[in-house]
């Protein structure tokens, strides 16, 4: 199951960018994060870490599975027959930046989660994009 968002944001993907790897200060940009912990202090990189805990959930610990600097990453986290990975993708465009988010959610029981959990997700997704827009255009 896979699920996706697109915005177009009126900044420069440097400075999309730089607000979407600053990952501990997430929940001061948008209500779908409630605390957002790094488990190393080094900078984003494949098998980086991370501890989210998102509203209404249990905490979890993220891993970066696809890292391509200024464009696009990826996490991956597991709960309960699915894998969840999150991703995280710019492309430069006339007015600035396009932004997607997606969640793709596999294993066994990933196609029903994610028909039970859809909504929530679509509306997480658009509100982490609106989130971003505003903080990059400002």
């Amino acid at each position: 199951m896979r699920i996706q968002h697109q915005i177009d944001i009126a900044a420069p993907p440097a400075r999309v960018w730089e607000l979407t790897v600053d990952v501990e200060a997430l929940p001061d940009l948008t209500p779908t994060m409630t605390t957002v912990e790094r488990l190393e202090q080094a900078p984003l990189e494949i098998g980086s870490q991370v501890r989210i805990k998102q509203p209404a959930q249990r905490s979890k610990i993220w891993t970066i599975t696809e890292y391509d600097e200024k464009h696009r990453f990826s996490w991956t986290t597991r709960s309960t027959g699915t894998t969840m990975t999150a991703s995280h993708e710019l492309i430069e465009a006339p007015t600035g930046t396009s932004n997607t988010l997606t969640v793709e959610m596999t294993g066994p029981l990933g196609a029903v989660i994610g028909t039970l959990a859809r909504r929530q997700i679509q509306k997480a997704l658009a509100t982490e994009n609106a989130a971003l827009k505003t903080a990059a255009e400002r």
